[in-house]
């Protein structure tokens, strides 16, 4: 798995589309008692599930690798010139 610049910073971006996503859609929102974990699982799934991203490999399925994931589906919906990707 390749490092990413701003992995950080791309998952709390993501984190927060991810949850404008969930409520333009009417499956939810993320509750302000919900772990980071929580709400990265949920948003992965989601993403998932809409074939929006491709599914991690059986027992791949971790918080890291979930949230490269959402990093690398955040860096690729942002503008080349966005300063998260610089």
């Amino acid at each position: 798995m390749k490092k990413i610049a701003n992995e950080a910073e791309l998952v709390v971006h993501a984190l927060k589309v991810g949850e404008a996503y969930a409520r333009k859609r009417g499956v939810g929102k993320f509750e302000a008692t919900d772990s980071a974990k929580q709400k990265i699982t949920y948003l992965y799934r989601l993403l998932v599930h809409d074939k929006l991203i491709q599914p991690l490999a059986k027992g791949q399925e971790n918080e890291p690798n979930m949230r490269h994931k959402l990093a690398l589906w955040m860096s690729r919906q942002l503008p080349e010139d966005h300063p998260l990707l610089k």
